[in-house]
C-alpha cells in the first residue's frame, strides 16, 4: 500500500521545454574518476617524499608573482604559482609541489589542496600529451555533448579520466567553460614543452569534427581554434544582425555640450 501511494507521487519526467534526442546521457555531471582529484592517493610517483623544486627560471617567475601581493598576503599567489608548477611538471602537480608552494606563500598545505582540488584545470594525475576536456554544463549538455563524449570515448579506447596506451591523449569533463553561445565545445591542453603551454577551445562542435580533431592532432597537424563552423567569436551565424553602418563608421556616443550653460529654471511662485 505505502509502495503503491508513493508511486503516485513520483510524476514520470517529461521533455517539454528541449526535444532532446540522445542515445548518451549521463546520470551525475561528476564521475567517479573526476572526484577522485578530491582525494589523495599515495604513489610510487606522487608522495610526500618525492623531489620537486622549482628550476631558477621558475623561480625567477615566483618572484614576479610574488611582487604583485603585499608581502603579507603571500597566499594570494597560490594559484598562479599552482600554474607554474604545472607548467613546468608537464601538466599536472605532485603533492611535493603543492607542499613547496605552502612553504613559499607561508600556508598550511591543506590551503593549497584546496585549490587544486577546486579548480578543474589543475592536474593531480600524468595526463597525455593531449589533455581533452569535454563542457558539460547545461547549455552544452542540452546541446549534444554527452554524445561528444560518448563519440570520444569510443574513439580513443578510454573512459572518462582515462589515458590512451601511447600517452597521446587523456580525456576529462569541464564545467562551464563561458563560451555558452557556441554551445557544444572543448578545450585541449598541451604541457609537453614545458615551460611553454597551449590551452585552445573548440567550439560549435559536432560529433564528427570531434574526431577530425584528434586525428589531425595525433597527425602532428594543429586544428583551427575557435567556432568549427564559420562564426565568428560569438557573433549570429551568418553574421552580425544588429550594429550595421554602409558608411562602416560607428556613430559616436552622446554627449553633451560640456560648455553649454545650464537652462534657467522656474520656480512655483515665479510661475504664479
Amino acid at each position: 500500500m505505502f509502495a503503491r501511494s508513493l508511486k503516485s507521487l513520483v510524476k514520470k519526467p517529461t521533455n517539454k521545454v528541449f526535444e532532446i534526442n540522445r542515445v548518451n546521457k549521463r546520470l551525475f555531471s561528476t564521475t567517479f574518476t573526476s572526484f577522485m582529484q578530491y582525494k589523495h592517493n599515495n604513489t610510487e610517483y606522487n608522495n610526500k617524499d618525492t623531489p620537486f623544486d622549482f628550476t631558477p627560471e621558475s623561480y625567477e617567475e615566483v618572484k614576479k608573482i610574488l611582487a604583485k601581493y603585499p608581502s603579507k598576503n603571500k597566499q594570494a599567489g597560490i594559484l598562479p604559482l599552482l600554474h607554474l608548477a604545472q607548467r613546468q611538471n608537464g601538466g599536472w602537480i605532485p603533492l611535493a609541489a603543492m607542499n613547496k608552494i605552502a612553504e613559499i606563500c607561508g600556508v598550511n598545505p591543506r590551503s593549497v589542496f584546496e585549490c587544486v582540488s577546486f579548480y578543474t584545470m589543475y592536474n593531480t594525475e600524468p595526463v597525455g600529451k593531449y589533455h581533452i576536456q569535454v563542457c558539460v554544463t547545461t547549455p552544452c549538455m542540452v546541446t549534444g555533448s554527452d554524445d561528444i563524449l560518448a563519440t570520444l570515448e569510443n574513439h580513443l579506447g578510454i573512459k572518462l579520466g582515462e589515458t590512451t596506451s601511447d600517452k597521446m591523449f587523456t580525456l576529462g569533463e569541464m564545467e562551464c567553460m563561458g563560451c555558452c553561445a557556441n554551445a557544444p565545445m572543448i578545450v585541449v591542453s598541451d604541457y609537453s614543452n614545458p615551460p611553454n603551454f597551449k590551452y585552445d577551445y573548440f567550439e560549435d562542435l559536432t560529433s564528427e569534427r570531434a574526431i577530425e580533431i584528434v586525428e589531425m592532432l595525433r597527425r602532428g597537424e594543429y586544428p583551427t581554434v575557435g567556432s568549427q563552423n564559420g562564426r565568428q567569436w560569438s557573433a549570429p551565424l551568418g553574421g552580425k544582425k544588429t550594429l550595421l553602418f554602409e558608411d562602416g563608421v560607428l556613430p559616436k556616443p552622446y554627449c553633451r555640450d560640456l560648455d553649454a550653460q545650464p537652462a534657467a529654471t522656474t520656480t512655483p511662485e515665479q510661475k504664479k
